[in-house]
This record gives C-alpha cells, sequence and structure tokens, in this order.
C-alpha cells in the first residue's frame, strides 16, 4: 500500500496521506501546561512538512496527573486559548491535529498535588489507590478534555492508554488486583478504557475524530490480554484509529510462546469495523512505512523520524527510496529543524543515540 494515499474515518476530515506524527514528550508547554512558542513552532512546522495528521505530546487530563516538566495541559479554561492558536496554525499548515490526552498516575510528579493516584496503593511511591468514585471522575476528566480540544478547534484527541501511565496501570495484570468493577479480571480491568471511550463520544460531536494508543506488550498486560482488548475496542466501533505504540514495528513478541510472529501480525487479522489500526515505532524509511502498510496496518506513526526530519511525510511521499539521516545528529541540526531549547536538552540528556556531543 502507498504511503502517500488518502485515509478516510467514520468521524472528522480524512487525512491526506497515511504518515501521522507520533505524540511525543519535548517539554516545551509553560509550568501551568499553556502552550509556548517553542512547542507551537515544532508542532506546526511538522504541518507544514506534509503528515497527514500531527499529534501533540500527551496533555495532563488533571493536576494529579501531571507528569513532567514542560507538559502541555488540557485540563480548563486556562489551557484553552493556546489550544486554540495551535489547532488554527496547524488547520492553516494544512494537517488533521490530535490532542492527545494523559493521566500519570502512579507515574505524575506531584507538582500540583503531591499524592499521587493509581488502580493500587503503593506507599513507596507516595501513591493511594484511587476509590471507584475516583476513577469515575477520571472518565469524566477525560471526558471534559477532549470537549475542551473540540472546542479549541481540534479535529480529534487520542487517549493514551500506553506506556505505563494510569490507563495501562488498570491493565496490568501483575499488581490491578482491585474488588471493585475495575480490577481482577480482565473485562474490568479493560472497563475504564470503554467507559473513556464512550465518555467522549457522548461529549464530543459527529465530527470529532477520535483515537486511543495502546502498549501490545510489556507493563504487565500479557499479550493475550492485549490481542483481547484490542478485538474488544475495534468490534465496539466507537474509534476512529487505533494506535498501536510498539517501540519496534518490525520485533517479534517478547512472549516466548508467540515467537515465531511479528508482534504486528497478532493485530492486524483482527475485524476493524470501519476502525483504521496504526503502529510506531523506529519507522525511519519509506520502505519500513511500505512495509507495515503492506503487513496490515493502515497508517504509520512517526516518533524519531519526525524529529530528524520536520518534512519527514513529504519526504516520504516524493521518494519511495527516502531513508531519514542517520542519528545521533548536531544540535544545529536539531535547531533548524525546529527543536527548541528545552526539547534539545531533553534529547542531549536523556536519550544517547539523538544530539552528538
Amino acid at each position: 500500500m502507498n504511503p502517500a494515499s488518502p485515509l478516510a474515518f467514520a468521524h472528522g476530515p480524512a487525512w491526506a496521506n497515511r504518515i501521522a506524527l507520533a505524540p511525543l514528550t519535548n517539554l516545551q508547554s509553560n509550568p501551568d501546561g499553556t502552550l509556548s512558542d517553542d512547542e507551537y513552532n515544532w508542532l506546526v512546522r511538522r504541518g507544514d512538512g506534509g503528515f497527514g495528521m500531527v499529534m501533540t505530546c500527551a496533555a495532563w487530563v488533571n493536576e494529579q496527573g501531571h507528569t513532567f516538566d514542560g507538559q502541555l495541559g488540557a485540563a480548563g479554561e486556562q489551557h484553552l486559548e493556546g489550544l486554540t492558536r495551535l489547532a488554527s496554525g496547524l488547520r492553516k499548515a494544512g494537517a488533521v491535529s490530535s490532542l492527545q490526552l494523559q493521566h500519570g498516575g502512579r507515574r505524575g510528579d506531584g507538582q500540583f498535588d503531591s499524592t499521587r493516584v493509581a488502580p493500587w496503593a503503593d506507599p513507596s511511591k507516595n501513591c493511594v489507590a484511587l476509590t471507584t468514585g475516583e476513577v469515575e471522575a477520571v472518565v469524566e476528566d477525560f471526558a471534559n478534555a477532549a470537549l475542551l480540544a473540540a472546542e479549541a478547534g481540534f479535529d480529534g484527541a487520542e487517549i493514551h492508554g500506553a506506556h505505563g501511565y494510569l490507563l495501562c496501570q488498570f491493565l496490568d495484570a501483575r499488581s490491578n488486583n482491585r474488588d471493585d468493577k475495575y480490577g481482577g479480571s480482565p473485562n474490568n480491568r479493560f472497563r475504564i478504557i470503554h467507559e473513556i471511550v464512550e465518555a467522549v463520544r457522548r461529549a464530543t460531536g459527529p465530527d470529532f475524530q477520535l483515537g486511543l494508543r495502546l502498549s501490545p506488550e510489556r507493563y504487565g498486560i500479557p499479550l493475550a490480554d492485549a490481542r483481547e482488548l484490542v478485538r474488544q475496542v475495534l468490534d465496539a466501533g466507537r474509534l476512529d484509529y487505533l494506535d498501536l505504540s510498539m517501540w519496534d514495528a518490525f520485533k517479534t513478541p517478547y512472549d516466548t510462546d508467540f515467537a515465531n510472529q511479528k508482534l504486528l501480525d497478532l493485530f492486524v487479522d483482527l475485524p476493524r469495523n470501519n476502525t483504521r489500526l496504526g503502529v510506531a515505532g523506529k519507522i525511519l524509511t519509506a520502505a519500513g512505512a511500505r512495509e507495515c502498510l503492506e503487513a496490515g496496518a493502515d497508517f504509520v506513526m512517526i516518533g524519531t523520524g519526525g524529529i530528524l526530519h520536520h518534512d519527514f511525510a513529504a519526504r516520504v511521499v516524493a521518494d519511495p527510496a527516502f531513508a531519514s539521516v542517520s542519528h545521533p545528529v548536531s544540535a544545529d541540526h536539531m535547531r533548524a529543524e525546529s527543536v527548541g531549547p528545552a526539547f534539545l536538552d531533553y534529547l542531549s540528556t536523556n536519550w544517547d543515540d539523538f544530539v552528538r556531543a
């Protein structure tokens, strides 16, 4: 399948191509979660660079969910002005826009509320278990954040259920032994995902495009559970797209019971009910994008390639042989790609393969 071909959805606008910018932590927001010029420039530049859809970094839906310095917020009217500016800028750049919605749970940083919350208590992390009513309130916080995204003019939002943050913590079969409707059995552990999807659909209009990001393995999620949850959310038909964050889209599973298959192959065979299926992880070439699409994905999410090249998508569309520049690269290269000082410092100090010393 050609990455340059457009992709239509049940709700919201079609993407001009099948290449989307992955949600990328960049630490460029203001301390209160409002949009900064650096973050605006970083994201709108990717819209200018031809991405069919541009997604923000994870944006916190309430104060307890705040996870890291410089994180974008989607928790109230104080964030609306900046989000409106960003949605407008992305639309003018020609990209479909999505605001990723997140709660850190036990990985929260306590910046606004020193008590961390999670599905289970963990005194070593100053973390208390959410009550049933508090879980239900989190569901509404996600819905309200999605409504804020719609008011700001975003084409849609993505629910962040991956990478060990709060929603992913509920999926953890090792530790989520709650005795209420949100723990224990797989269907109880899945419940918060379904409820948030339903709540966002109720809160937003018929043209609002809704996605969900899941981790298909690790974080205490048995691979069989992940496949069943994916089957359920696809079968429900409420999502426009499902985004599988694999870290490596070409890998085999960690679970040795499935060692003779590619991880992606365990999901592309499931009926989709008009939901589009995307994949992320180490897709750095036009050939890699095509390989994922030919394996059965409907679109690809680009992380590293989108950092290194603001116009990664345009290059893939124009050149079937395109390959991202080898990295690490110079700081000057990053600055030329609209990576601001805070993002550059994050890439330099937290990763060993982005920026040359």
